[in-house]
């Protein structure tokens, strides 16, 4: 990972994924999309529609001065910019994404501030970076005062969005967010990427450590968000299976209670459709251990089910009535 124009390596990536329900009662249209991600009038949001309905906003900067998180108690000051963007998915699911990449070491002075914006995204130590003290760190749920929280900024982004005049805020279910808090250490030399750890936590936070190559470091977000937007994806399935009392009620009932998830979520389920080739290998150990496509087909299968439990005496009255 090195930044562009300069000899920099940077060896460590740390970032935070939010991911939510859009507050609208219906899913937004590509140049709806566009204008809701407008972050900054001199970059365009990038839109498409293959595979499925996408749309991503340009990157805004927060400049930040402050302690890195660390489990060995060391007191690391840095100095630079934390980028995040927002991303739509199938006009529906939102996502904020913030993050910052550091060198292995810094300037023992800080410097002016254009010297940081000329390396947006990246964070300056001063001195050496204990990459593993800061990634192990960085994964803790709690952040101490005075420390860089990069979910904080996700988290305003997120909000930012949520509250803007094209929403209707008169979402078509309930649900709740989720946090996908990762890192990323280089690999060794000749290794390929790998998932380290990943880790359900309560509260809705997730965690992921990587090791991943140099060249491969700036396909981190994007492997990270694609990983958060499934996952809130299934959390939300098994949830809204839950509350139908699926099997225990009613089979009327259970169908009306879990239509927005046919009218809403099941076609949104396409993994690794805009991750990096080289990373798209680390999808398969996901389906391996917790297997995430395994559990969201069993789920949808047993909705089916009861769809087509229900439609059997609807045939049958409609035969009967002729």
């Amino acid at each position: 990972m090195t930044v562009p124009g300069d000899t920099m390596e940077l060896v460590l990536a740390c970032g935070e994924v939010r991911t939510c329900l859009l507050q609208h009662s219906q899913s937004l249209p590509g140049r709806a999309a566009a204008d809701l991600l407008r972050l900054r009038a001199d970059e365009r949001v990038r839109v498409s529609e293959r595979p499925n309905p996408y749309a991503v906003s340009a990157d805004v900067l927060t400049g930040v001065d402050c302690r890195l998180p660390t489990t060995s108690g060391a007191r690391i000051r840095a100095v630079g910019t934390v980028s995040a963007r927002a991303v739509l998915t199938g006009g529906r699911v939102l996502q904020s994404g913030a993050l910052f990449r550091s060198p292995a070491s810094g300037p023992d002075q800080r410097q002016p501030w254009g010297h940081y914006l000329a390396r947006p995204g990246v964070v300056e130590p001063f001195g050496k970076l204990s990459d593993r003290a800061v990634a192990d760190g960085f994964l803790i749920p709690t952040r101490q005062p005075g420390e860089l929280d990069v979910g904080a900024i996700a988290e305003r982004l997120l909000g930012k969005v949520l509250r803007h005049q094209l929403l209707d805020q008169r979402a078509p279910f309930k649900s709740q967010r989720t946090r996908l808090r990762w890192v990323a250490l280089e690999a060794l030399d000749g290794e390929g990427p790998s998932i380290e750890r990943f880790t359900l936590a309560e509260d809705g936070l997730r965690t992921l450590e990587l090791r991943l190559p140099a060249a491969t470091g700036p396909a981190a977000a994007g492997l990270c968000e694609d990983l958060a937007l499934h996952d809130w994806l299934l959390t939300t399935l098994v949830r809204m299976v839950e509350r139908s009392r699926l099997g225990s009620v009613d089979g009327r009932d259970a169908v009306i209670a879990l239509r927005p998830a046919v009218d809403h979520l099941l076609h949104l389920w396409m993994p690794k459709a805009r991750v990096d080739r080289t990373l798209g290998p680390l999808w398969e150990v996901l389906e391996r251990e917790p297997g995430f496509t395994r559990q969201w087909q069993t789920l949808v299968q047993r909705i089916r089910d009861q769809l087509a439990l229900q439609a059997i005496p609807m045939q049958r009255d409609a035969l009967t009535s002729r």
